[in-house]
């Protein structure tokens, strides 16, 4: 008895110990991943105007009540919280307007704080409770985007996340937008991307803070919304001959060949998008794009078109319609473009104008203007007439008539008109917005002439140029890195910085065929575009962001969002040594990658030999490949490189 007494009492002392030890144990865990949100680096996309950081941390409890009034501006970022809380953190999420204990407080300023602005915010977060205070319910919005930044990155995923300690630092943030004007076209045209897609794209674009949706609805290749009198516009406009491969190249599509790929969106579902978009801050503007890259109009209606045959025109499949190799006009092999000596055409347009007005509650209505070919005009004898009539001395003058009454066809409906920056080669209204998309110069020279400009220049913000080499990227004519779509500066010196409405990046789709390859192509360059539109130019850092890309590509991941990881590919260089060898020179666009390669076509890892300077293939050597690491972890895709096409780069041997 006596000996079991003992070992009772031996195993009672154990297990004090050991009750010790795991209160130990947990002590010293929850010391250690407590400060994760103190050392986890920041990284909120836009940069902030101000960030203080301030010690200690925020817990999130299983209970989050969140204090708000009962005001319908309130509505949309309280419940964009809720559903972006609930579902990664599994914690119970609800809302009181009289809350004592709250975790959240979302506060509209009773007196409007004129530092903020229409969308700016100011987001405190403590130990014991998270403020966002704004002017409006745009700025709580925008206070939600940069509180989510704050979590930990399982806070993007659509599914409940276990085992993650939901801290994040406490700080205070003052912020608000450089620019009002912060959007991304969608050309929806070229390929259609159903209403579930728009919405899609919608949810990936707020989380930066864009706050206008541009679609490109009309041209060559399909006309998108449905017209209630113009019936053909969509039963025939709307469908093509479905082409997959390299866009601009396809064998023209026989008589015999289905035309059924495509599709438009009715009215009710234009409808549905902009609700949609209004809950998330985002004003959607139309594209009707004229006088040229109308040929589905055409081909639907062919007494829109100057040429005589256009009844046999059909809408474009992909196949070549225009030639570039003497520049801008292009020569047009088709007539792609509407009549502007036919009075049918101010009609047509007027029809369609109305109910695109009534639609699209933005004040503005795009209606293109670009790359409008004038060879057929140039030998149509009513386009003479027209000219010989309104004393036109210049075939280039016709556009710009024909500008000018569209504008006036907008503006009767209670509408501006706006349009690229090819509408000022004539003379234009003062109050003409111009679009500026041919570099930055055609901007300036717009704002200097008084007129409103957004800017989208081809030089930072089109996102349809291949990001990474051109082995690696569905062909396109030219390349836009990261790095050089964070230089965009979207308020040039020596303007009127009033005129500068804004600025946006333009995702064209003729080699996108997906929704997929559209979130390829916008990310992360959207997120470069979203820093350069809202963040102080004096904020902007390429290191101190691309560490913040990085964070947002494990976001992105979560989030099942596809992005482009081409900014960890090495660019390449090819060139010839004096005795005409080749040479190939390596770099990296993001900081801190080391690049590991091989020449005996097997594919290189960290073992392999690093690179550190410029090397000679060896002689019979067919395929240089490369990978790139970040430390021990592997961060860029194989890229297998002919030595062929370095060859051809590098020019004659």
């Amino acid at each position: 008895m006596k000996k079991i007494f003992q070992l009772l009492c031996l195993l009672c002392v154990a297990g004090q110990a050991y009750s010790q030890e795991q209160n130990q144990i947990a002590s010293t865990t929850e010391v250690e991943t407590a400060p994760a949100a103190v050392t986890r680096p920041i990284a909120i996309i836009p940069e902030p105007v101000s960030l203080v950081k301030n010690a200690g941390v925020f817990v999130l409890p299983k209970k989050v009540l969140i204090q708000a009034d009962k005001s319908t501006s309130v509505k949309p970022a309280l419940d964009y919280l809720q559903l972006h809380l609930s579902i990664p953190t599994g914690s119970f999420v609800t809302t009181q307007t009289d809350a004592t204990t709250e975790t959240i407080r979302f506060v509209l300023n009773p007196q409007a704080n004129p530092t903020l602005g229409k969308e700016g915010y100011q987001l405190s977060v403590t130990p014991k409770l998270i403020t966002i205070k704004a002017n409006t319910g745009a700025g709580l919005f925008y206070g939600v985007q940069s509180l989510l930044q704050l979590f930990p990155k399982e806070i993007a995923s659509k599914e409940l996340v276990e085992g993650v300690k939901w801290t994040l630092p406490c700080v205070e943030i003052t912020d608000y937008p450089k620019l009002a004007w912060r959007g991304l076209m969608f050309d929806v045209a070229r390929h259609f991307f159903t209403k579930n897609e728009v919405k899609q794209y919608i949810d990936a674009m707020v989380k930066y803070k864009y706050n206008l949706l541009h679609l490109h609805l009309t041209d060559d290749e399909g006309w998108r919304l449905e017209i209630k009198g113009l019936p053909k516009l969509t039963e025939v406009g709307a469908w093509r001959v479905k082409k997959e491969g390299n866009f601009g190249d396809f064998v023209p599509p026989t008589p015999n060949e289905p035309k059924d790929y495509g599709g438009f969106y009715t009215q009710d579902d234009i409808k549905e998008i902009i609700q949609y978009a209004k809950d998330r801050y985002v004003d959607i503007m139309p594209e009707i794009d004229v006088p040229g890259h109308s040929l589905a109009a055409i081909a639907s209606y062919p007494e829109l078109s100057c040429t005589p045959g256009a009844e046999k025109y059909q809408v474009r499949s992909g196949e070549k319609i225009m030639d570039w190799s003497r520049g801008a006009p292009p020569i047009a092999l088709v007539d792609n473009t509407l009549c502007p000596a036919n009075e049918k055409v101010y009609a047509f347009l007027d029809t369609v104008l109305t109910q695109v007005a009534a639609l699209f509650p933005f004040e503005y209505i795009h209606m293109g203007g670009d790359e409008a070919p004038i060879n057929f005009w140039q030998k149509n004898d009513a386009i003479k007439a027209l000219m010989q009539r309104e004393g036109m001395k210049r075939i280039e003058e016709v556009q710009g008539y024909f500008e000018r009454r569209v504008k006036t066809i907008v503006e009767s409906k209670g509408k501006k008109f706006i349009g690229w920056d090819e509408i000022l080669e004539n003379p234009m209204p003062a109050n003409t917005t111009v679009m500026s998309w041919r570099g930055m110069k055609y901007g300036i020279e717009a704002a200097h002439k008084g007129h409103e400009v957004i800017m989208s220049p081809t030089t930072y913000a089109y996102i349809d140029y291949m990001q990474g080499d051109a082995i690696t990227e569905p062909k396109v004519y030219a390349t836009l890195r990261l790095n050089t779509s964070y230089e965009f500066e979207p308020v040039p010196k020596g303007v009127d910085t009033k005129l500068i409405k804004g600025g946006q990046a333009n995702l064209w789709t003729e080699q996108v065929y997906n929704i997929r390859q559209a979130e390829y192509m916008t990310w992360p360059r959207g997120m470069a575009i979203a820093e350069s539109i809202w963040s102080p130019s004096s904020k902007k850092n390429w290191n101190n962001f691309f560490s913040k890309v990085e964070d947002h590509f494990d976001r992105l991941d979560l989030a099942e969002t596809k992005y482009s990881p081409s900014v960890y590919d090495p660019i390449f260089k090819a060139s010839r040594a004096a005795d005409r060898s080749l040479v190939i020179d390596l770099s990296t666009e993001a900081p801190g990658i080391d690049i590991y390669y091989s020449f005996d076509n097997s594919e290189p890892d960290r073992f392999y030999p690093k690179y550190s300077g410029k090397l000679t293939p060896p002689k019979d050597a067919t395929m240089f490949r490369v990978v790139t690491y970040k430390g021990k972890k592997k961060v860029g895709r194989i890229i297998s490189m002919p030595i062929d096409e370095l060859n051809k780069r590098a020019g004659k041997r």
